[in-house]
């Protein structure tokens, strides 16, 4: 599902030039459920960020289901976002004026559905998530397991080819937490492919295969 190959990423300010990933390969396979782990400034959250498309990589090339997306160009790249990828962060990213209904339609509307369609697709994800009482509700009038949880839904609304999480339990107690990776192992199970930074050892036990970044390399 994603070939990585030789991949840097270099920032630069000033005269100071920070070498972030140095170089690396890797292959994950449809189905599979990765965790990506390291000390804090390794580099995981990068490498997500280059491979869920969300960043450009210095050097290297990314394929993604055949698609060399590194050579999209920027209006491309947003569609393969859009359409095929799906993503969730650690602060939820919801938007605060939208009920939890609206938040998972925006994608959808912004993939060219009808506003119809957008809601009955919104309603099952949510549904599917367990979540379906608070259709109606404003992140503020939720638990931040549940906003987490909307945000879930929003990501795999559209079936995406690939669910990137970075960090999806930091902000949540234990309980919450442990509800979260359960939402992804049954994901998992039904076939989809996840990719999930996180610093926590005892979530990534649900996974295949842990990555362990060191030093902007896979050790």
């Amino acid at each position: 599902m994603i070939t990585a190959a030789n991949i840097t990423k270099t920032f630069q300010n000033g005269d100071v030039v920070t070498h972030v990933l140095k170089g690396i390969d890797l292959t994950i396979h449809s189905g599979e459920f990765i965790a990506i782990m390291g000390k804090s400034g390794a580099g995981k959250s990068t490498l997500l960020y280059q491979l869920g498309l969300l960043d450009d990589p210095t050097t290297g090339t990314i394929v993604i289901d055949d698609t060399l997306t590194t050579d999209l160009s920027v209006g491309a790249r947003t569609a393969f976002r859009l359409n095929e990828l799906g993503y969730i962060f650690q602060d939820y990213a919801l938007l605060p004026e939208l009920t939890a209904i609206e938040n998972v339609m925006v994608p959808l509307l912004m993939q060219g559905k009808s506003t119809n369609e957008a809601r009955a697709i919104a309603q099952a994800a949510l549904t599917r998530i367990r979540l379906g009482h608070r259709e109606n509700n404003l992140p503020s009038q939720m638990s931040g397991g549940e906003q987490q949880r909307v945000s879930i839904a929003r990501a795999v609304a559209h079936n995406p080819k690939i669910l990137f999480a970075d960090e999806p339990t930091a902000n949540l107690d234990s309980e919450s937490g442990q509800a979260v990776i359960e939402i992804f192992q049954e994901l998992h199970r039904q076939g989809q492919t996840i990719v999930m930074v996180t610093h926590e050892k005892e979530y990534s036990t649900y996974c295949d295969r842990i990555i362990n970044i060191v030093d902007g390399k896979i050790e």
